[in-house]
């Protein structure tokens, strides 16, 4: 029996920004005669019915090539080079710190060696325009085993929009993970309304008090819960205390609308709930902070599988927001509808300019209004860490046409409309 679902290296509590849920997608392949590789990314684990045949053989629960040959007798094998690779698009755009290549039940064509490749591929791009993106290698070509989950820590700080899995030379692979924490483009988001707890956000449940019977990730995930499974649920409390969940949110923003959804939990909702709120924008750390966590939504009356939605009064920043259930139970979703306050929003811009690859930051910076001396200047100067660290390289720009004076002017105009600085 396979244990290739057993996990347990940290990235594997991070978002899996290659889940379907979020929008990833296969874009492209090589070749998957045996298998599609759409099955990589299928969000339950690999499955394997032994002697289900079709046209094509085994039917096997994954992304099957078929096998490589040389070119001729004398040279019946695969060169060294020769390998079949698919690209995956993310469902969002992300910082990535772990993946997984699982080979479930591919014991006896599983491949000899892969590696992970990442892009990062602004806009809708073609198949041929992925193929000729600059690609990075997360993990090498590495050797793999069969019937095995291949764990592998990145340690890269760029931003990525879409992965590639070689194999070589050729084989199965049942299902690929890209775990990380997703980075949105913030001109998508400017001056929008939207769920500031949401995965496809950046929201994350970073801590809970309980995780029993499900994973506090499954409040923030994208859609509606279809059975009671798919939402956090804790066990039964036998003391006088009570459960949370504590969400980081996209940014620091002002929280108008909350929704708590009990759907589905109909013997085991909470009785009640709050929810507070923390500002963590000029420091302090809401895990050891308890003076600085402020009410949001006072005690609330639950109904069992029920949406409720709830207008919030507003007016303060938030980035952490922590839902109370009384005493205990399950929640389907939680989302929290708000908006980005300027500082929330240039924040977040901060961070998706500081991850970006170099030429992705210097055409941002053209497309604002910078010319292409003064972008390839200020992206040099990256990691910028505030505000007052862009203004000030911004400064140092040397002019290159034009008064000074003006010169200033137009470029702290492009910053500010990109990076709200």
């Amino acid at each position: 029996m396979s244990t290739s679902q057993t996990t347990s290296a940290p990235f594997t509590d991070l978002v899996n920004l290659a889940s379907r849920l979020l929008g990833a997608g296969v874009v492209a392949t090589n070749e998957d005669t045996f298998a599609e590789a759409e099955n990589l990314l299928v969000a339950k684990p690999a499955e394997f019915r032994p002697h289900t045949f079709g046209h094509k053989g085994q039917i096997m629960d994954g992304w099957e090539s078929k096998r490589r040959r040389g070119v001729s007798a004398e040279q019946p094998h695969p060169t060294d080079e020769d390998h079949d690779w698919t690209i995956v698009r993310l469902g969002v755009g992300g910082v990535i710190r772990g993946v997984i290549v699982d080979t479930a039940h591919f014991t006896g064509n599983y491949p000899d060696s892969g590696s992970v490749q990442a892009a990062s591929i602004p806009g809708i791009p073609s198949v041929e325009e992925l193929e000729a993106a600059e690609w990075v290698d997360l993990v090498p070509r590495t050797a793999l085993q069969g019937d095995t989950a291949h764990e592998f820590a990145v340690a890269n700080e760029t931003r990525f929009t879409h992965v590639r899995l070689n194999i070589w030379p050729d084989g199965g692979v049942a299902r690929l993970r890209v775990h990380g924490e997703v980075l949105p483009d913030p001109r998508d988001l400017d001056g929008l309304t939207f769920d500031l707890a949401a995965q496809e956000f950046g929201g994350v449940a970073e801590a809970a008090s309980d995780r029993y019977f499900s994973s506090p990730h499954n409040l923030n995930s994208p859609g509606r819960a279809t059975v009671m499974g798919e939402g956090w649920e804790t066990r039964r409390r036998r003391d006088k205390a009570n459960d949370w969940v504590q969400i980081a949110l996209a940014g620091g923003g002002e929280v108008l609308a909350a929704e708590v959804d009990t759907t589905h939990f109909v013997a085991n909702a909470p009785g009640w709930a709050d929810l507070v709120g923390y500002d963590a924008s000029n420091g302090g750390d809401p895990s050891t902070d308890a003076d600085g966590w402020f009410e949001i939504l006072p005690r609330t009356r639950l109904q069992p599988d029920t949406r409720h939605r709830l207008r919030l009064p507003g007016g303060r920043t938030v980035t952490h927001v922590r839902i109370n259930v009384y005493p205990d139970g399950g929640l389907a979703r939680l989302r929290l509808t708000g908006r980005l306050t300027e500082a929330g929003s240039a924040a977040l811009a901060l961070r998706w300019f500081n991850a970006l690859p170099a030429a992705e930051a210097e055409a941002a910076l053209t497309e604002a209004g910078l010319n292409p001396a003064e972008a390839t200047g200020l992206t040099a100067a990256r990691p910028l860490a505030d505000a007052a660290a862009t203004t000030a390289a911004v400064a140092a720009l040397q002019p290159t046409d034009g008064p000074d004076g003006e010169q200033s002017s137009r470029r702290r105009s492009a910053i500010w409309r990109l990076l709200g600085i």
